[in-house]
């Protein structure tokens, strides 16, 4: 008896359709290629979106540090002057 892992996208393709699953199964080539490449892109292009934002929102914290501590600089040279 083989042990064969099953990925978390192979349960949900069954819930899905387990006709579309058994067909998987045998290897049989899908019909609809083109829209699961397209898909495949937009999560791609989605995914590099997410990286960018959080790398903006952290630019952003380390901008309003910057700022901050410009800020109390100055108002202690004000204090001491």
């Amino acid at each position: 008896m083989s042990t064969r892992t099953i990925s978390a996208s192979e349960v949900g393709q069954f819930a899905f359709c387990a006709r579309a699953w058994w067909y998987t199964r045998r290897g049989e080539p899908s019909q609809n290629a083109e829209a699961l490449a397209s898909g495949i892109g937009w999560h791609r292009a989605h995914g590099r979106r997410v990286v960018a934002a959080g790398c903006l929102r952290w630019a952003g914290v380390l901008f309003l540090l910057a700022s901050l501590a410009a800020l109390a600089a100055y108002l202690t040279t004000l204090a001491l002057g």
